[in-house]
C-alpha cells in the first residue's frame, strides 16, 4: 500500500487485533477489588473505575488486574484483517488504551513486531486517550509531523484523540474499504 502520509499510527484492540478479554468480567473484578479497598463503584464503567482507583490511591491494584487480563487475552487474541496491510512503506506506530506489555505481546503473537517502530500503551504515560499526549508521543518517537500522520482506529475515542493531536484519522472500516 502506498501511503500519502509520513507515518501511520494504529489503535490495537479492534483495529489490528481483537484481544480475547471478557471486559464485563474485568469490570466486575475491578469493582469487587475496589470495594474491598473502600472505593465506591456504583455501576461505573471500567475506565471510570480506573479513575476512581487512582483518586483513592489504589490505582496500581486496579491497573494490574486489568493488565493481567489483557496479557492473557493477548496470548489468545485474534488477528484482524487490517493487520495484513503491514508492513507499510512509512514508519508505523501503535497508540492503545491497553497495557503496553499486552500490546507488545499481541504484536509478537501475530508477527507484527518488526512492522511497528513505536508503541505507547495505557500505562506508558499519562494522560490517556482521548487526550492527545499518547498519540503525540508515538508521532514524536517516529520522528514525523503530526499533520503528516494518519491515526487509524475503531472508536470515537480514537477519532477525538486524532483531532486533538492534529493528525488525520480514518476508521478501520474506511481503511478496509467497507
Amino acid at each position: 500500500m502506498v501511503e500519502s502520509y509520513e507515518a501511520v499510527v494504529y489503535d490495537l484492540d479492534g483495529t489490528l487485533v481483537e484481544l480475547d478479554v471478557d471486559w464485563a468480567l474485568v469490570t466486575r473484578e475491578v469493582a469487587d477489588r475496589l470495594e474491598n479497598h473502600g472505593v465506591a463503584t456504583d455501576g461505573a464503567t471500567l475506565w471510570n473505575l480506573l479513575k476512581r482507583a487512582d483518586a483513592a490511591g489504589v490505582g496500581e491494584v486496579a491497573e494490574e488486574l486489568v493488565a493481567t487480563h489483557e496479557r492473557v487475552g493477548a496470548h489468545t487474541s485474534e488477528r484482524l484483517p487490517l493487520a495484513d496491510e503491514l508492513p507499510l512503506s512509512v514508519p508505523v506506530g501503535v497508540c492503545s488504551l491497553n497495557a503496553e506489555t499486552a500490546v507488545r505481546m499481541a504484536l509478537e503473537r501475530h508477527g507484527l513486531v518488526e512492522a511497528v517502530e513505536a508503541v505507547v500503551g495505557r500505562d506508558s504515560l499519562a494522560p490517556h486517550k482521548p487526550q492527545p499526549e499518547p498519540l503525540l508521543a508515538v508521532v514524536s518517537r517516529l520522528g514525523v509531523d503530526p499533520a503528516e500522520t494518519l491515526f487509524v482506529g475503531d472508536s470515537e475515542t480514537d477519532e477525538i484523540t486524532a483531532e486533538r493531536a492534529g493528525t488525520a484519522f480514518q476508521y478501520v472500516e474506511e481503511r478496509l474499504g467497507e
